[in-house]
């Protein structure tokens, strides 16, 4: 799925966006608070222009709720801690409940001693990795995600599908400059064996990338435990995360990093740009102005993603917003 802004599609307020959509989980089973949250996190998601992980998500996310293959309302536990370590289980639910509530833990933790750290296991996907280590980036921290998902690794395939997608965030606080904050799958090459043989570095370097993700969001998670495995489970529970925090004042205070940050960031902003981009921007800079652009202008839905939406809120009988911002309508 691209990233792209749509070409045509309608333009919603984010608050009009986040609470139709908290009406389309609530109807698909979840409860108030949970479906508040999951609408919150996909709505910001769709904010930076990362609409792949973001809303038009839902249609499927609930479908499996009402499928029974997703629990709609998973009941989330520790199931193990230490004073800077816990490991939570989703019950069967979606992963940014257990994520979003493992990550609050971590900040908090990482205030009080430095560092704290979370896995997460027995839960569907958990979005965008992003929106988990920008979290600890706004509390004045080093965040970072990491997920991956549960996958079969067939002998007569390619090493290169190792990793898949598995995605890594890490984010950074930021002061006036746009933040730094990685956000990416593992898979970056499609498999070509000309290319292979003129950059064979570059198809390496990406399975260490997909390697290292598989094995802390997906092995040390705990993912492939029998239990969290069909037919054992009845959930269709096949991702688990890794997430850590520190606390940059641990190391430096927060005001002097920021104001180094900004003289970094400032300064690759005035190198030229890669060929064929219009502005030089570190990881994160084009989301970060979307999010103003659409916080300013609304989030843009593709025709595509509109009609999804509205075929969902048709079959569970929700009411759309789109009528009455049909004048934001726009067209290449």
């Amino acid at each position: 799925m691209s990233n792209t802004p749509p070409s045509g599609g309608i333009c919603l307020p984010a608050a009009s966006l986040q609470k139709f959509v908290a009406e389309l989980f609530q109807k698909a089973g979840t409860n108030k608070p949970d479906a508040a949250l999951i609408a919150e996190l996909l709505t910001a998601t769709d904010l930076r222009g990362v609409h792949s992980h973001g809303t038009q998500q839902t249609p499927g996310y609930t479908r499996l709720m009402l499928e029974g293959r997703v629990n709609p309302r998973p009941n989330i536990k520790v199931v193990s801690e230490t004073t800077t370590a816990r490991v939570y289980d989703g019950d069967g639910g979606m992963g940014h409940f257990p994520c979003h509530q493992g990550m609050r833990w971590a900040i908090e933790t990482a205030r009080e001693y430095g560092t704290a750290a979370v896995t997460t296991r027995n839960h569907f996907h958990f979005g965008s990795a992003g929106k988990y280590s920008r979290m600890a980036a706004a509390a004045g921290c080093l965040g970072i995600a990491v997920s991956s998902h549960r996958y079969d690794l067939p002998p007569d395939a390619l090493i290169k599908y190792v990793n898949a997608t598995s995605p890594i965030s890490v984010a950074f606080p930021n002061g006036e400059q746009p933040p730094l904050i990685l956000d990416m799958g593992a898979a970056m090459l499609p498999w070509d064996e000309k290319l292979f043989e003129q950059v064979p570095f570059a198809f390496f370097k990406e399975l260490g990338i997909g390697a290292i993700n598989r094995a802390l969001g997906g092995v040390m998670a705990g993912i492939f435990l029998p239990q969290f495995i069909p037919p054992e489970s009845p959930w269709e529970s096949n991702q688990g995360s890794f997430l850590a925090v520190f606390d940059i004042r641990a190391f430096m205070p927060l005001d002097e990093f920021e104001q180094q940050m900004d003289q970094f960031v400032a300064a690759a902003r005035q190198m030229q740009p890669f060929p064929g981009t219009d502005q030089a921007a570190l990881p994160g800079g084009l989301e970060w102005q979307r999010e103003l652009d659409y916080t300013r202008d609304g989030i843009p839905l593709s025709t595509r993603h509109q009609q999804a939406l509205q075929d969902l809120a048709d079959e569970l009988e929700v009411q759309s917003p789109f009528a009455q911002h049909a004048h934001t309508r726009f067209s290449a």
